[in-house]
């Protein structure tokens, strides 16, 4: 069945005739005549929007045939072709979900590109698509600069900043990039998600960076066609928000006027490649064939609304001002407009015949790299100059802090690669809320160790864009109850960017952030927070859990690697009541102090536990804060004629289970003390793997209340303690 839309365009080329000389939406041909604009690039216009549009249409078909799997289509938002044309190739681009027509007229301009068939390889999910394999249907070839997004909304714009930011530090320090030290980086989106915190974040971010004179070659596109789904946006709302904005530079076009849309991407373009700093592209424009295939259009727009956007159609736009010219006949616009959907028939069968993903291990190939040798030996490098960065050799101070301990290891890894950059909230001047980045501003330069905006959403964002600029970013979240306002980062684009370009792209990073429970003194929720469980179900993101000095060091060391080798996203959750803790059972045994690993001395490859005590009569299972309780409990235990071994897991994702499953068989009898929530806290995965391992022997686990931490000492009635970790130990073995 043919599409309204299509039908509309058939008619109104077959009667133009030659009629034609001014048209709605198009410049008279004295205007054209006088533009830029030749008509080898409306041409050139004409082919990407067609293509698009058929693309559109097949994706329909093939969906109501059960055998395409996407279909929001761009139909509409074809003059986001003209911001293709004014870029190069070699600029990277996150592109809105709606930017069919960018991604065919950059491919234009590759030679043996084939792009009408990458986009239906996606449609169809098949394992030959460039960039996902199948995966996920996306907007993505590395070959053209196209970073694959996915459709949360507005979640890219971040990255995009922190891209734009890290192009320009990254080229400062000397590192080298993926893309040309003049580039321009673009990104798109709708004007809905126009309103979303992460625009309005992200946006703020890149204002806040140019008023302090930082470079910033970021083009932001909004593609404004009035509605999200079936919310209407205020006439005039995206315009009067950003076209006054200090510090942003403002620019217009109609989606209608395909002369316009050329001229004014360029100049947008062409002012940041030059200023290297942030604008705004407001491209008007329209929306057909409704927000995706399954949206009933008709239930909240009325039929003459609809059809009226029909003669804003940038396709027909182009095909008049190609007539108007003279390039083209109406005929030959016709006949071109049908070779292009025979060609797109003709590719959509191709695509049905091409393999799909075979198996669960080819889906999840490219979330889980991991080069366990590469990584042990990079870790046991000694890095030059080791000695001077604080005077001397870790290994030869003495005993140190768990905080002094990361700040080393810390110290250590910026000296040892130039592309590695420490930020975050206070970690520059201040050197942290608790001192653990003390003095590395001093050593290493406010170019490799600086402050951000208080938002953890540009904080990762910054990360997300340095990764993919070459760098290796090691940022600060202060406390983990304000990860959670930003946590999508980490979801929605850290986790996934390997999954959708099969393993092309990838986020490198080494995210510290200071958490649990037990801080004394200045607590509450907010600095005080055992929720884990966002971080757990991330696929192929490590997440590391140190608690003593040696292992906090060894395990940054490990992540750092694993970020640089592989490309790994790691986490790792610093208990912030063991950061200057010196005492384990009594006070002045500096029983939790340990001597800075050296390098090749103390490894600590991932998903690997340690266990303290060789008890045979149980195992206390435990980690973070658990560790030196649990130790405490098994000494006291002692005295009581039960002999228990411990295992700090240390690594939360992926679980130590080899480990795990040894100690359990060595006793038969397993605890685990879990100072997380009792309702999607560690424990529950602890014990899960034990049952699925076919571990017969006796489990219980005691755990941290389903609750939020208050103030004072009203937060021990709801965190797990000793007597509740003794009490159920002694249970359990008698």
């Amino acid at each position: 069945m043919t599409e309204p839309v299509d039908e509309h365009f058939l008619q109104s080329i077959a009667h133009l005739g030659d009629r034609i000389s001014v048209e709605i939406g198009t410049p008279s041909s004295t205007e054209i005549r006088s533009t830029a604009a030749s008509g080898e690039d409306l041409m050139g216009l004409f082919d990407s929007q067609a293509g698009s549009r058929h693309l559109d249409f097949k994706a329909r078909e093939l969906g109501k045939r059960g055998v395409g799997f996407y279909s929001i289509g761009s139909s509409g938002h074809e003059s986001n072709a003209a911001v293709a044309a004014a870029l190069r190739v070699s600029d990277p681009a996150l592109l809105h979900y709606r930017s069919g027509a960018f991604y065919l007229q950059r491919a234009g301009a590759v030679a043996g590109s084939t792009p009408l068939l990458d986009v239906l390889l996606g449609v169809v999910a098949s394992a030959d698509e460039p960039i996902s394999a199948g995966r996920h249907k996306v907007f993505g070839n590395a070959d053209l600069s196209i970073i694959p997004q996915t459709s949360t909304i507005a979640s890219h714009l971040p990255r995009s900043v922190g891209l734009a930011f890290a192009l320009e530090r990254g080229a400062k320090l000397g590192v080298p990039a993926e893309w040309p030290a003049d580039s321009v980086v673009v990104c798109s989106f709708g004007d809905a998600s126009a309103n979303h915190s992460t625009t309005t974040g992200a946006i703020n971010s890149a204002l806040h960076c140019g008023f302090q004179g930082l470079p910033l070659p970021l083009l932001f596109v909004c593609e404004d066609n009035g509605v999200g789904i079936s919310v209407r946006t205020p006439a005039g709302w995206i315009a009067s928000t950003y076209r006054d904005r200090p510090g942003l530079r403002y620019f217009t076009a109609d989606g209608a006027d395909p002369v316009e849309c050329l001229r004014v991407s360029q100049e947008a373009a062409d002012w940041v490649r030059e200023h290297r700093a942030p604008a705004f592209l407001h491209l008007r424009t329209v929306r057909l064939m409704g927000h995706a295939g399954s949206d009933v259009e008709s239930a909240y727009r009325s039929r003459t609304e609809i059809t009226a956007d029909h003669e804003r159609d940038p396709l027909l736009a182009t095909a008049r001002a190609l007539i108007s010219r003279g390039v083209l006949t109406p005929d030959e616009v016709l006949s071109r407009y049908e070779a292009i959907r025979a060609e797109v028939a003709a590719l959509a069968e191709d695509a049905l015949s091409r393999r799909k993903l075979g198996s669960a291990a080819e889906v999840m190939a490219s979330v889980h790299a991991h080069s366990p040798d590469a990584i042990a030996a990079r870790t046991a490098e000694i890095p030059s100059g080791r000695a001077t960065t604080f005077g001397t050799a870790p290994e030869n101070e003495g005993p140190l802090t768990l905080a002094q301990a990361i700040n080393r290891s810390l110290a250590e890894e910026l000296g040892r690669d130039n592309r590695v950059v420490v930020f975050g909230e206070d970690v520059a001047r201040k050197g942290g809320v608790y001192g653990v980045t003390r003095g590395l501003r001093k050593k290493f330069g406010g170019s490799r160790v600086f402050d951000t905006l208080l938002d953890e959403q540009s904080v990762l964002g910054t990360a997300l864009g340095a990764g993919l600029a070459g760098l290796v970013p090691i940022p600060e979240i202060q406390y983990l109850a304000y990860l959670h306002n930003a946590a999508d980062q980490l979801r929605g684009e850290a986790s996934t960017l390997s999954f959708f370009s099969n393993g092309r792209y990838t986020n490198p990073m080494v995210v510290r952030i200071a958490g649990y429970g037990y801080q004394k003194g200045f607590g509450g929720h907010f600095h005080n927070d055992d929720s884990v469980a966002a971080l757990r179900d991330l696929p192929g993101v490590v997440l590391a859990s140190p608690s003593r000095p040696d292992d906090a060091a060894a395990m940054l060391r490990t992540c750092v690697a694993a970020a640089r080798q592989d490309g790994r996203v790691c986490a790792s959750l610093e208990p912030i009541a063991l950061y200057h803790t010196r005492d384990l059972h009594e006070s002045g045994d500096d029983g939790w102090l340990a001597r800075y690993p050296a390098p090749g001395e103390h490894h600590v490859p991932i998903g690997r536990a340690r266990l303290y005590g060789d008890g045979s009569d149980l195992t206390l299972v435990s980690f973070g804060n658990g560790v030196p309780m649990s130790l405490r409990v098994a000494e006291r235990l002692r005295h009581q004629g039960v002999h228990a071994r411990v295992l700090d897991l240390r690594w939360l994702a992926p679980l130590p289970v080899e480990d795990l499953l040894q100690a359990a068989e060595a006793t038969g009898t397993v605890l685990v003390a879990d100072e997380t929530r009792r309702s999607g806290g560690v424990s529950e995965p602890v014990v899960t793997a034990l049952v699925d391992a076919g571990f017969s022997g006796r489990i219980s686990r005691v755990t941290s209340e389903d609750s939020f931490i208050p103030l004072g000492a009203a937060a021990y009635h709801v965190l797990l303690d000793e007597d509740t970790i003794e009490t159920a130990a002694l249970k359990l073995v008698t």
